[in-house]
């Protein structure tokens, strides 16, 4: 029987699960370098849980300077089977208020300053982003967090910007105008490398504020994002317990989109032009086909 072990990413709000037992602190160094912090490996409902605070102790790392592939590659070096993210975002439609959860399923991504690959000159490859979250994952995710006692949303597109800065009033207005539903600074590049490393991934974005776009709203601002950010985490590490209870008397099976397999046709180096040293490096996310 195949288990679940889940990877959990912490984001703004969100920097520990307090109920996990059998609680251990790994640090971890992987060919990308060192993660955000150290991977707090524990259990909760027998389901075996490893947390990882995205922006670090103390939220000390931005969101522009997170180390994406580093997280990402400590996550699979752990044996994780599957990635949740949660993460703190903005609002770009007057029908997700603060406090609704929204279970992302597309992205676009406006980052410009991150590497977004573990793939590089001598070894290249071309994953499929077309449905960028686990669909199953997702929809998991989704009823662990109404179980928990939150409102949410089931699909949505999220803006990926750099940051740190908040929007722009016009840039609010432009993303509105693309129809896309949320905006935040973190699930990219990190659903991107958590496909390239073969892990299903799917995040739930935590609505704490209107961006910059409300006319009868303040513009976002810190103060008023932790003001929100305080019941969402709460409801966000509940709606995680909720979801181990309900796999952990579950065989998992395979990602129905075949996630786990994804590099079998993305590799378009051949053996023979590949550089070594780049191999020697992906073999901690692709050992598999490697």
């Amino acid at each position: 029987m195949t288990y679940w072990k889940l990877g959990i990413i912490g984001g703004s709000g969100l920097y520990a699960l307090p109920s996990l037992s059998n609680v251990r602190s790994e640090a971890v160094e992987t060919p990308w370098g060192a993660p955000s912090g150290d991977l707090t490996h524990g259990q909760l409902h027998g389901i075996e849980l490893v947390f990882l605070p995205r922006h670090g102790s103390g939220h000390a790392i931005p969101p522009n300077e997170v180390n994406y592939r580093a997280n990402i590659a400590a996550l699979k070096m752990a044996g994780c089977t599957d990635v949740l993210a949660i993460s703190a975002c903005g609002s770009l439609k007057e029908s997700l208020p603060p406090g609704r959860f929204v279970a992302v399923d597309q992205y676009i991504d406006r980052t410009k300053s991150r590497a977004n690959s573990f793939f590089a000159a001598g070894c290249a490859a071309h994953v499929s982003m077309a449905d960028p979250v686990c669909s199953r994952l997702a929809a998991l995710a989704a009823d662990a967090a109404e179980a928990a006692g939150a409102t949410v949303t089931r699909g949505g597109t999220y803006l990926a910007m750099e940051g740190p800065q908040f929007s722009t009033r016009a840039e609010s207005a432009l993303y509105r105008s693309w129809n896309c539903d949320v905006i935040g600074m973190t699930n990219m590049p990190e659903a991107r490398l958590a496909r390239e490393a073969e892990l299903p991934y799917a995040a739930i974005a935590t609505v704490t504020d209107f961006d910059s776009w409300h006319e009868t709203e303040a513009a976002v601002d810190v103060p008023a994002v932790l003001a929100v950010m305080r019941q969402n985490s709460a409801l966000a590490r509940e709606s995680i317990a909720r979801l181990a209870e309900m796999v952990s008397d579950t065989e998992r099976t395979p990602s129905p989109q075949g996630i786990e397999r994804v590099l079998d046709t993305a590799i378009i180096t051949p053996p023979d032009a590949r550089d070594p040293d780049l191999v020697g490096k992906l073999k901690a996310v692709a050992g598999r086909v490697l």
